[in-house]
C-alpha cells in the first residue's frame, strides 16, 4: 500500500478556530479525518503531521524520503519565505505573492480549500 504524508505548517493547527470567515469552521482534525477516509477509498495510507516550527517541518521532510511515497505540504506562511524548507524539499527529490517552494515541487495547488489536499493526493497517486 502506498503511503502519503500530509504536512501542515505554522498556525494551521488553528484552522476552524481563527478567521473562520476566511478559513471556514472545519478544524484541521476534521479535515484530516476526511482526508484519511479519502485516501482509504483510493487504497492509500494517509498520515498527518503539523508543526509551527520550521526545523521540525524540515526534519519531517527529510524523514519522509524513506518513510513515504509522497508528501502533500501546506507550508502556510513558509510557502512564501522559507528557503530552508525549499532546500529540504529539493534535497529529498534528488513576499506573500511569491512562493519560493513551487520551483522545487511537482506542482503547487492552492485556492481550493481542503480540496487542495485531495487534489494533491490524486496528483501523487498519478505519478507514483
Amino acid at each position: 500500500m502506498k503511503k502519503i504524508l500530509v504536512m501542515n505548517g505554522p498556525n494551521l493547527n488553528l484552522t476552524g478556530i481563527r478567521n473562520k470567515n476566511v478559513y471556514g469552521a472545519e478544524t484541521l482534525e476534521d479535515i484530516n479525518r476526511e482526508l484519511a477516509a479519502y485516501g482509504e477509498g483510493k487504497g492509500v495510507q494517509v498520515d498527518f503531521y503539523q508543526s509551527n516550527h520550521e526545523g521540525a517541518l524540515i526534519d519531517k521532510i527529510h524523514a519522509s524520503r524513506t518513510d513515504y511515497d509522497g508528501v502533500v505540504l501546506n507550508a502556510g506562511a513558509y510557502t512564501h519565505y522559507s528557503y530552508a524548507i525549499r532546500d529540504a524539499i529539493e534535497a529529498v527529490q534528488d513576499f506573500r505573492r511569491i512562493s519560493v517552494l513551487t520551483p522545487v515541487c511537482v506542482k503547487q495547488i492552492c485556492g481550493f480549500g481542503k480540496d487542495s489536499y485531495k487534489m494533491g493526493i490524486d496528483l501523487l497517486l498519478e505519478i507514483l
